[in-house]
């Protein structure tokens, strides 16, 4: 019931780093990856992915992250908005199992969670940091 009750109320937003393009294959590497939205990599889900400013172009691309694995993808072999570097996009329907499935894989803090209601929002999770992924961490004094 998860996923039916609160898919649809979350997104993951990301903003393009940048674009590439290996032999036929376009890539629009972005910000966020598959340790922030497992669900792509780990079943092959489908998430719709929007352009917040549309202009109505498109590409046929994978989204794919930073983490460099060959896992790292959140749309492959899909029409998608043609975004440029620093635009941003919206990975729709990322509520049920987004946060909850994060990972601080490869040394990369979880994203932060804002909850927006009509016109207003506020983060109700801050982005994690440095300090917070070596939290609890101790070096031994016999070292």
């Amino acid at each position: 019931m998860g996923r039916y009750i609160a898919g649809g109320a979350g997104a993951l937003m990301t903003r393009v780093i940048y674009r590439k393009q290996s032999g036929e294959k376009d890539f629009i590497v972005a910000d966020a990856g598959m340790n922030d939205l497992l669900r792509p990599s780990l079943y092959d889900a489908h998430h719709e992915v929007r352009a917040v400013s549309e202009d109505g172009t498109v590409a046929n691309a994978d989204l794919v992250g930073p983490v460099c694995e060959s896992g790292d993808y959140l749309a492959r072999d899909r029409e998608l908005p043609d975004a440029r570097e620093g635009d941003l996009l919206a990975v729709m329907c990322a509520g049920a199992y987004g946060f909850s499935m994060a990972s601080n894989y490869n040394s990369r803090p979880r994203p932060a969670e804002v909850l927006v209601k009509g016109d207003r929002w506020a983060v109700v999770r801050e982005r994690e940091g440095h300090a917070d992924l070596i939290k609890g961490e101790l070096i031994p004094a016999f070292l």
